[in-house]
């Protein structure tokens, strides 16, 4: 039996995945640390798009896999985590609505502006260690447990390239 939601098995292969998904896009970045990429996660796996060729992709899977094994778990955290997006979005405007709040007229919104983003300031400046903690406790989970990589498979997207990475 799950101890918590996080435990339930489709919420924590997601979680897994997404923690490997930030590990492979680390290991990546160190052979590419210009080339714009991204990464999608799912109970089955997950998606890095970005022009790349499949052998790389397999590679830094593989090599993400390892070091996760082997105790990195900060791989597993990532700047560029829609988390970290989604936790500043909802602080500074959560805060920024506070301050507005009760303003009746046209001109009392006006007169709350500056108040408003000070509050929002504070919101983003508190989600700079939140978003990493979030992913850190929630969104991600760096123990790998019995995850194994099935497939790496390459796709075209639009006009995306994109890597399938297939977990079980």
């Amino acid at each position: 039996m799950a101890n918590s939601i996080l435990d339930l098995p489709f919420v924590l292969e997601t979680r897994r995945n997404h923690a490997l998904e930030h590990a492979t896009l680390h290991v990546l970045a160190e052979k590419y640390p210009t080339h714009p990429m991204a990464g999608h996660s799912n109970p089955t796996g997950f998606f890095i798009l970005g022009d790349l060729p499949t052998e790389d992709v397999q590679s830094a899977v593989a090599q993400a896999l390892t070091r996760l094994r082997a105790g990195e778990s900060g791989l597993a955290i990532h700047a560029g985590c829609g988390t970290n997006l989604a936790t500043t979005v909802l602080l500074a405007g959560t805060f920024a609505w506070f301050a507005m709040r009760g303003a009746k007229s046209t001109f009392g919104r006006i007169l709350r502006l500056p108040f408003a983003l000070a509050f929002a300031l504070v919101g983003f400046a508190l989600s700079k260690p939140l978003g990493p903690a979030i992913q850190q406790k929630i969104t991600t989970d760096a123990d790998m447990g019995n995850l194994q990589i099935v497939d790496v498979r390459p796709s075209l997207r639009g006009r995306v390239t994109a890597h399938r990475v297939i977990t079980q």
